[in-house]
């Protein structure tokens, strides 16, 4: 089966500014993302195809090259390897093509130094784990097949990973020349957004939104959290939005054996847009009953 079109994948047009492609997979990614349908077995495979279509639309040069040659547009080098699998269904073409200086297969290699022992040049890849495989650690498979020999690689993915840190696997590179060892594998991580949470270093924040009277009486509210589901906490009365709350200890793991951060719960008082003319009559008893400025020599 062929792919479809990546602006097909991602539902806009194909003079879709930079900006409206990535408002488009983001709207994407919250609604397709495995931990928002964990029932779906499609998830992965649905989530995979937007992630793919984003990496090659949201980036201009790539962009261009799609737009000139489709699918195929990184198969000008030459790449003799397909099928590069990494959890977001890239093929190797797509992750490894045109990244060697046009050296075509990015694990072949031709006799240097008249003969002489040297060791395989270093490869590189780029791959996209899911956001809480970054954040708890976790494994990653790629698939290399050239011709009818396929191999797979597990890259393990440490706890805390950030965007753009690189994994070095050794001796997954270019073959050695005379009998020296291969090079190494070099894979980039990136690491997709997830649709409630977003990280600070080690720390993790989720908005959460509140009615005005669950702010201003206090009330338990159901928040989200990375590993452990649903929590209840309390909102104390009074509470202003954009309040922190703290959950300890809940944020990402940290690799270097350090305590893991926590989770910020960011509050966000939301106003209805339609009010009922009752409402707005209790609205106003309010504002009439406690006629406190906030601004007050604020400015001063």
């Amino acid at each position: 089966m062929s792919k479809r079109d990546f602006y097909e994948v991602l539902g806009v047009p194909r003079g879709a500014s930079q900006d409206e492609i990535r408002k488009a997979y983001k709207k994407l990614a919250r609604k397709l993302h495995p931990d928002v349908k964990p029932d779906d077995p499609d998830a992965q495979k649905k989530f995979a195809e937007i992630t793919e279509a984003y990496e090659v639309l949201g980036d201009e040069e790539k962009r261009k090259k799609y737009d000139q040659f489709g699918h195929s547009f990184n198969q000008a080098g030459g790449n003799p390897f397909q099928g590069f699998q990494g959890g977001a269904g890239f093929d190797l073409e797509d992750i490894l093509g045109g990244m060697f200086g046009g050296g075509g297969s990015p694990f072949g290699g031709g006799r240097r130094g008249g003969g002489r022992a040297q060791k395989g040049q270093d490869a590189r890849a780029e791959i996209t784990v899911p956001f809480t495989v970054a954040a708890e650690g976790g494994e990653h498979s790629l698939s290399l097949q050239s011709g009818s020999k396929t191999e797979r690689i597990t890259v393990k993915i440490p706890a805390g990973i950030e965007d753009g840190q690189t994994i070095r696997l050794a001796g997954q590179g270019n073959p050695g020349i005379g009998g020296a060892a291969a090079g190494d594998l070099l894979v980039t991580i990136h690491v997709a957004p997830h649709p409630w949470f977003r990280r600070e270093g080690t720390n993790i924040l989720v908005d959460v939104p509140v009615t005005p009277s669950e702010a201003a009486l206090g009330s338990k509210v159901d928040v989200p959290t990375l590993s452990d589901g649903i929590v209840v906490m309390n909102v104390p009365p009074g509470t202003s939005s954009g309040t922190r709350m703290r959950l300890r200890g809940k944020g990402v793991k940290s690799s270097r054996g350090a305590a893991a951060g926590d989770q910020f719960v960011v509050l966000k008082v939301v106003i209805p847009k339609d009010l009922s003319d009752e409402a707005k009559q209790h609205y106003q008893k309010l504002a009439d009953l406690n006629p406190v400025n906030p601004r007050a020599d604020l400015w001063q």
